[in-house]
């Protein structure tokens, strides 16, 4: 999936703040694990209020050792601030995600990045 413009979200990645996330399912291999995520990630990123754009992904298989292919899913999202970014992880879509999607996985990995410009 690649940028979303629901609820007239801007198509433009803004960058002034990204949030990368990284999702381990517990179990990768179930249909129905990956279905229930992905249903419940398009709701969470179609309901926020803060989120401006997001790329949902898989990993491809690594070809390169610095590549680290054993993350089941991959989500960017982009923000207007850091200050829009706290108010995202504080939102009812983000913490319905998370309270119906939380069984599913084994380990979330989260890196935030400021614009050097």
């Amino acid at each position: 999936m690649g940028c979303n413009n629901q609820n007239d979200k801007a198509m433009n990645f803004d960058p002034n703040y990204a949030h990368v996330v990284y999702f381990w399912l517990k179990n990768p291999d179930s249909e129905q694990d990956r279905t229930d995520f992905e249903t419940s990630l398009r709701k969470f990123l179609d309901n926020s209020k803060f989120a401006k754009t997001n790329f949902i992904g898989t990993p491809p298989k690594a070809t390169r050792e610095v590549v680290d292919d054993s993350f089941t899913y991959n989500l960017i999202v982009s923000f207007e601030s850091a200050e829009a970014q706290d108010e995202y992880q504080k939102e009812e879509a983000h913490l319905q995600f998370i309270e119906e999607s939380k069984n599913l996985w084994t380990k979330v990995v989260v890196y935030d990045a400021s614009s050097i410009d």
